[in-house]
């Protein structure tokens, strides 16, 4: 489908009220579309405001490369020189693989970026050559970037055959909007560890962009009609710069000269040390860091981390579908954009990223924020994504924002993305004990199971699963490290085996079922078919 408006479409005006029943008020029908979006998926516009939000995707995006850059590059021994070259190849496997998944995967505006799941097998990989002797650490470095390489390679494949095989289309058949509640609300919920905490490490830059953000982009929004659009949609931007200067500002009084280093780590603006270490100009390049070595302990936990990124994915893709104005995504769909992760996996082990990639949390949020649900706007921003990762200065000017503004940025991202799993709950019967118990008990193992394996990692430096079998230790650790996997799984066994009969209306199926068919409601063509008619070139049944 060709996209071709620019102009805004007419603001829906809010649905009709049922009328008021005796003892009560007036009753909200659901919603299959949210009715308040400026732009929904195949709606744009105009090209200098698209360029604007596909740079806003690019900054909020960035916060993630970098932070996982920090954590994971200093540990394999790599200086300031190896953590540029590693932004820039996440930066630029980011866009390459959104390209990819906006074209020929889910066709939803989701960016697609570093995951926290890969931390797990990661940091296995570099505690097993830690052990090691190395003539310095720039060749435990690369050693260790080498075997990233060969467990994103292999581990790939199982994303691979999940996705084009259909088996993780059939999977979703089991899922219903009583599942699809909590899987959709611990995606958000589940990042909490990213949100305030974080802003906790340098207070008074973190909370004072939370309130700015929320006063500017809510309240401030409305004083003159002339720049509602503006701040709704550019707020984030405007308090970037506002909070970023003001950190400047400190840094360069020397607010910053007599505190702890974990301190100046958080607050400082040159706290990353890019500007001076990036390259002006550097293409990643296949095997940068030399051919691959493969390990079959390192494969089998890399593979956990590929089947969390896939639920990740998943929830995520549910939560921008509706945040962009689109039906819920078929299970063809689903299967086919989890098949072509596994190839952008793959291609990230050949280009040598430090970690896979997942579909990004905080941009589903930013869609709903910005109320622009625009797959043209997505796709713009890959272009950031791209040119910052080849001319690193530029990029690294950009990395140098303190961790705290992107967490107060989290905190209201990641609350759109789980406030959106809960609208789910009216296409089932909320009134329901069944329902509720379901929903209840995968809310809360979803963020209780994740915390128990995170603690006991923390203070044992092992995950609580630790048998002989490394590879199944990995694979459990990482899997139920997973808030969503965790959620999805017990949502999903719950809402198939307890009280399943005549409980369809309850659980939502009749609205439901439609949607997971291909052609089972006429707007599933117009949301997700391809650009081209790439069926010609690819067998149906592959896609």
């Amino acid at each position: 489908m060709v996209e071709t408006n620019t102009a805004a479409p007419p603001v829906h005006p809010p649905p009709a009220l049922h009328p008021p029943v005796a003892g009560g008020g007036p009753i909200h029908p659901p919603l299959e579309q949210l009715h308040h979006l400026h732009f929904c998926i195949h709606s744009n516009p105009s090209w200098p405001e698209a360029i604007m939000l596909g740079f806003q995707h690019y900054v909020v995006m960035l916060g993630t490369t970098v932070m996982l850059a920090t954590v994971l590059v200093p540990q394999m021994g790599g200086h300031h020189g190896d953590k540029a070259r590693a932004i820039q190849t996440m930066l630029f496997m980011s866009g390459v693989n959104t390209l990819l998944q906006t074209f020929i995967g889910t066709r939803l505006p989701t960016v697609m970026s570093p995951s926290f799941a890969f931390v797990i097998p990661v940091m296995s990989i570099i505690r097993d050559f830690s052990l090691r002797p190395f003539d310095d650490e720039h060749e435990r470095f690369v050693h260790s970037m080498r075997a990233i390489q060969g467990a994103l390679i292999i581990s790939s494949c199982l994303n691979i055959i999940i996705g084009y095989s259909k088996a993780w289309g059939n999977y979703s058949r089991f899922f219903s909007p009583v599942v699809i509640v909590p899987v959709v609300c611990v995606v958000g919920l589940g990042q909490f560890e990213r949100g305030f905490p974080q802003i906790g490490k340098c207070v008074e830059i973190g909370l004072p962009m939370l309130i700015l953000l929320v006063i500017i982009q809510q309240y401030v929004k409305n004083i003159h009609e002339r720049t509602h659009l503006m701040l709704e949609r550019f707020a984030l931007l405007l308090c970037i710069v506002v909070m970023w200067s003001f950190a400047g500002i400190l840094t360069v009084g020397g607010a910053y000269n007599n505190v702890p280093q974990k301190t100046k780590i958080h607050c400082r603006t040159d706290h990353s040390y890019l500007m001076s270490s990036a390259p002006w100009i550097k293409i990643p390049y296949p095997f940068q860091w030399g051919a691959p070595i493969f390990s079959a302990s390192h494969v089998f936990g890399m593979m956990g981390a590929t089947l969390v990124a896939a639920v990740e994915s998943t929830g995520t893709y549910y939560a921008a579908a509706r945040l962009a104005g689109a039906t819920p995504p078929p299970a063809h769909v689903l299967s086919r954009s989890i098949g072509l992760q596994g190839v952008g996996m793959l291609l990230e082990g050949i280009f040598g990223a430090a970690a896979g990639s997942t579909a990004s949390v905080e941009n589903a949020g930013l869609l709903g924020l910005t109320r622009v649900g625009s797959r043209r706007v997505v796709q713009i921003s890959t272009s950031f994504m791209i040119f910052f990762s080849i001319f690193g200065k530029f990029g690294a000017f950009f990395a140098s924002i303190p961790f705290p503004i992107f967490a107060a940025i989290y905190c209201v991202l990641f609350g759109i993305v789980a406030a959106v799993g809960i609208s789910f709950i009216q296409f089932s019967n909320s009134n329901s004990m069944r329902n509720l118990y379901i929903i209840g008990l995968s809310l809360f193992l979803g963020i209780s199971v994740p915390q128990y394996f995170n603690e006991f990692t923390a203070s044992s430096g092992h995950g609580p699963v630790k048998t002989n079998a490394g590879w199944f230790n990995e694979i459990l650790n990482t899997v139920f490290s997973s808030s969503p996997t965790v959620a999805m799984v017990v949502g999903t066994v719950l809402d198939n085996t307890l009280e399943i009969m005549n409980t369809d209306s309850d659980r939502g199926l009749a609205w439901w079922v439609p949607f997971q068919n291909r052609k089972g409601d006429v707007r599933n063509e117009e949301f997700y078919s391809f650009p081209i008619k790439i069926n010609e070139i690819i067998p149906t049944r592959y896609l």
